[in-house]
Parts: structure tokens; sequence; C-alpha cells
């Protein structure tokens, strides 16, 4: 088997060769661009879903959807105590560009761009060693517009830039989209923010829409900081691939490539791969490799098998477990003990044979760096699929 032609792509973000298992969530974003681009009233969308089921992967494809339909688009990715003020700045700058080109009235756009170099720039930096606050310059080669998402409250100001972004896509009879990976990083404050400034917009009507991207709590989050954030998100679950859907995420590329698969290698690979689809395309590129001649066999999976999982081990799992304190690893591997499904956290304490208020620390940074979430009050869970597993497979 020819490696250069193993068309198998493990990777983060990645795009897999066959996007199987997401014809659901692609109809319904495709009817959110289309009631929108209409004037109809639609919420946004958010995705949710452990670590390693390809939500960063639709989020791309859903940009690449509004692309097509020549709407503006832009995106991010949170990260923990850092404001989403600069990142939307870039993103919507980048969104507006592309649709200026089109637009017919310059200083419609020259006004826009002046009012986002303003909201850019209503956040100062302190300059270390000096009491003067540094502002920073977004590229924007026009003068900041006054008195308007200026004020400094991030909440204020993101509604006024939403509305005025909004009212340039509407010139042209399309849409802005702004994703949002890694939503659940943004830090409370800006959350509330976002999802006022989201508000509005459904109120308003406006062709503006945030698609957000995150861990399973990431609902949780929302709700934490507006109530009515359950009513003003569409959200879509993204879960392991079924049987047929991972069988065709494995056949069709190597299809393609006049190669195939006996019917025991796919029972193998499901059973190894789980339906998660990064398992998927990193133990299909290994078979490839592995694999003499086509059709790759179960024999050949049983050789390719362990090497995959080592891959796993050092760059998918252990990457992750590199991060985590001493102490932070003893909390994981005691939740690992406990099995694969989210854990009490008094539980987690009575393994250790601690007080669980003294593993607070060690609970909330394993949160905060993506590693465990709050599946619901007093109940923890691993963000990456097979962590247990793993975790109880690792010497003490």
């Amino acid at each position: 088997m020819d490696p250069v032609r193993n068309p198998y792509a493990p990777g983060a973000g990645q795009r897999p060769p066959e996007l199987t298992g997401r014809d659901r969530e692609l109809r319904q974003f495709e009817v959110v661009l289309e009631r929108v681009a209409h004037g109809r009233p639609e919420r946004s969308m958010i995705l949710t879903g452990l670590r390693g089921v390809g939500k960063t992967v639709l989020l791309n494809t859903f940009r690449s959807m509004a692309i097509q339909r020549l709407w503006g688009t832009g995106k991010i990715e949170a990260r923990p105590d850092q404001s989403i003020r600069r990142p939307v700045a870039s993103a919507l700058h980048m969104a507006v560009r592309e649709l200026a080109p089109r637009h017919r009235a310059p200083d419609r756009i020259e006004g826009f761009l002046g009012v986002l170099k303003a909201f850019a720039q209503a956040e100062t930096e302190p300059v270390k060693g000096k009491a003067a606050p540094r502002r920073w310059n977004p590229g924007i080669d026009v003068p900041a517009a006054r008195g308007r998402a200026d004020s400094g409250d991030l909440e204020i100001d993101l509604t006024e830039l939403f509305v005025d972004a909004a009212s340039v896509a509407t010139d042209l009879g399309v849409g802005i989209a702004l994703f949002v990976d890694e939503m659940q990083d943004i830090p409370a404050d800006d959350v509330s923010a976002l999802c006022a400034a989201c508000h509005e917009l459904s109120q308003s009507g406006g062709p503006l829409i945030v698609v957000g991207a995150g861990l399973p709590h990431l609902p949780a989050v929302l709700s934490a900081s507006k109530s009515y954030s359950e009513r003003l998100f569409r959200y879509a679950r993204i879960d392991r691939l079924d049987r047929s859907a991972a069988d065709l995420a494995l056949l069709a590329p190597a299809e393609r490539e006049g190669v195939t698969f006996t019917p025991d290698a796919l029972d193998a690979l499901y059973q190894a791969a789980d339906g998660y689809p990064y398992f998927v395309q990193a133990y299909g590129k290994v078979a490839w490799d592995i694999a003499p001649e086509s059709p790759i066999s179960a024999d050949d999976i049983k050789v390719a098998a362990p090497e995959a999982e080592g891959e796993l081990a050092v760059g998918f799992f252990g990457s992750r477990y590199e991060r985590a304190t001493p102490a932070e690893r003893d909390y994981m591997r005691a939740m690992a003990s406990l099995g694969d499904d989210p854990v009490p956290t008094s539980t987690v304490a009575e393994e250790l044979g601690r007080k669980p208020s003294s593993l607070s620390p060690a609970r909330d940074g394993l949160i905060k760096k993506g590693l465990i979430y709050s599946a619901e009050r007093g109940l923890v869970a691993f963000t990456v699929p097979h962590f247990g597993h793993f975790l109880r497979s690792q010497p003490v």
C-alpha cells in the first residue's frame, strides 16, 4: 500500500476526506442561512460535544457554506481569561472586507469601519512598568467613530457593533456569520455580553448570526450568563458516528484509491474507534500503512491497532495528560478508576480519601484546562473519549 496515497487525515480540526454522519446538522444550517437571508427570524446555532467528534470540522464546513452564499464571515477561537473584544473586532473586520467590494456605497463601509475601530480601541491594555495604558491599533485605515460602540462596556458596545454590521449586510441582501470555537472558554462577563448582543439581533431581525462550538457543558455556561439563552440558540449535540457512517468514512476515500476493506476489518475498526471521527481517521491511517495489499483485512487491523493506540497515547491522550499538575493527575486517575461515565465529585473525594472541598483547586484546574467538565451539578466527566481507558492502562 502506497503511504503517499493514504487518504486518511487525523488532525485537529482537519476535514476528513469524507464528511459522514452530519447530514442533519448540515440541513439545519442550510435552513438557518436561507431564513436569515430572506429576512426571517432565526436563532444562532451552537454545536456541543466531546473532543474528537468533529465540532471544529463542522464549524469550518458551515463557514464554507456561508461563503458560498456570499456572506461575510469571520472566525475566532476563544481563550480563557482573554476578552473577546479584539478577536471579534478582527473577525468582523474580515467579514466586512469580504462584503466591501460588492457594496455600492463606500461611505457606508467606511462608516462601519470607523465604528469597528472605535470598538476595538475601547479596550485598553496596560503596558508593563507604565501607568499609562496603550491603545490597540486594529490596522483600520479610517478615523475611529465617536459615540458608537466605544463606551468600554462590552455589552453595550457589542450590541451596537452587531447592529451596525447587520445593517451593512442588509444593504447587500446577505448575512454575516461569526464563528466561535472553544466557546466555553469565553470569560463569564463576555458570554453575557455576547448573549445580550444576539438577543438584540433576534428582536430586530438583523442578518447576523453567531455559530459556536464547545464542550458538552457549553449550554450550562450560556444559561448561567443569561436565562433566555436557552431560547436564544439552536443547540446541536455532536456525538460519535453510527456504524454505517463510520464505515462510509473509511470506505469512500479508500475506494477512490482503488482500495477496500473486508467486512471483518470494518468490524474490528468500528470496535477500536468506537465511532469517534478522530479515532476513525487515526486507525484508518495506520491500517492503510500497515496493510500489504487490498483488501485490508482483520489481520491487518490486529497489527495496526497497537501502533495506532501508541500514537494516540502520545499525541491525543498523552499531550493532554502532561498539561496536568500532579494533584490534577491524581484526580483524573481517581475518576478513571470509577469508570467511564460521569462520576460524583463526592465519590472522587472518597476514592482519594480527601474532603471534597480540598479537591476543588484540582477540579477547577482541570475544568479550566478543558480536561474535564461538569456534566451537571456535582458530576464530572472527561472531555476526551476513552481518556479513562488510557489512564487505567498507564503505570501509577
